[in-house]
């Protein structure tokens, strides 16, 4: 028995996924994408709700939130990766378009008509995109016309050069103009504006140094220094309470009274992880945007980011706890 799974989610839902779906060219349906994020959001969520409150023996609230959170994150996953295709499609197409546009207006040049010159400036290295200026000649034989098929072709991708492309072939065969120039001058603009983007994005690359830096080496090494300070202090805490079980007298000023800090290492540290994680998080879209002009495109480099975050967070504890052991064993 095949289960609906769109009808969980309301049409304009439904529809925004199957938008998605072709942006990205991935070759399934609405429903299948929606299956796969609710079982696999049902088995996550179960999954660790188990281990968190079985194995890790936490209470049954915390137990809860962790998989709603778990949950959560596999249902961002799945998103994430359609963007991704999406970006990974427009970015091709952008890559190989002037060469097209350029094939294209040397067949035009030769005598052949529009149509059939976009097909036959195809070539294997574009790829997808090939098959879907192929599928225009197929549309024409059900009787569609040229203009709504450029249109439908400019749809499939994300890119607003393209369809700026689509929309100056439309407006030149409604009325009239040189195609082949055009085309070229297109093709030399687009060439223009990615140089552009590359000085623009080299000029900016000691900003994405500093960032990088930032977020993934200085701000886990303070957080570990400080970390482990604390440990040190409340080492250093328990002993003096010890020698002094009723604390240690003020200082001649009764609101200067030396205290025990309120903060725990424990608390301290999930602090710290929780930080890391979101400015490691941070820097890698903020370094995607300046590197590619693109967000979306940061998820790239999130895995990288945290792992060096992390690695040096423990890193630099660890090498603190060694140089301190001898003052505060423990530590």
């Amino acid at each position: 028995m095949r289960i609906s799974f769109e009808k969980l989610v309301s049409r304009s839902l439904v529809r925004f996924l199957s938008r998605e779906l072709d942006l990205a060219g991935v070759k399934t349906t609405v429903n299948n994408l929606i299956g796969i994020a609710v079982i696999g959001g049902i088995a996550t969520f179960i999954a660790v709700a188990v281990i968190v409150f079985a194995l890790i023996k936490l209470n049954a609230g915390i137990a809860v939130l962790a998989g709603i959170f778990s949950a959560a994150i596999l249902e961002f996953a799945i998103y994430s990766i359609l963007e991704l295709k999406i970006e990974q499609r427009k970015n091709f197409v952008e890559g190989i378009l002037p060469e097209y546009l350029q094939l294209t207006s040397a067949n035009i040049r030769s005598g052949m008509a529009i149509d059939k010159a976009m097909v036959s400036a195809t070539r294997p290295e574009f790829k997808y995109f090939s098959d879907d200026v192929v599928q225009i000649s197929k549309q024409l034989y059900t009787g569609e016309t040229f203009q709504n098929s450029l249109i439908s072709l400019g749809n499939n991708y994300r890119s607003v050069q393209l369809r700026h492309t689509v929309r100056m072939i439309n407006e030149s065969m409604r009325y009239g103009g040189g195609m082949t120039d055009m085309l070229n001058d297109i093709a030399k603009d687009i060439r223009n504006q990615q140089t552009i983007q590359k000085e623009i994005s080299g000029q900016l690359f000691m900003y994405t140094i500093f960032i990088s830096f930032a977020a993934i080496i200085g701000a886990p090494a303070l957080y570990a220094l400080t970390d482990k300070m604390i440990a040190i202090t409340d080492n250093v805490w328990a002993g003096i309470l010890q020698q002094n079980p009723g604390g240690l007298p003020s200082t001649g000023v009764s609101f200067l009274k030396p205290s025990p800090p309120k903060v725990t290492q424990g608390e301290y540290n999930d602090f710290a992880i929780l930080a890391i994680l979101i400015i490691s998080a941070l820097g890698s879209f903020i370094v995607s945007v300046i590197m590619n002009g693109s967000i979306i495109r940061g998820i790239r480099y999130l895995p990288i980011f945290l792992l060096i975050g992390f690695t040096v967070f423990f890193i630099t504890g660890f090498v603190i706890s060694s140089i301190f052991n001898g003052i505060a064993p423990g530590t």
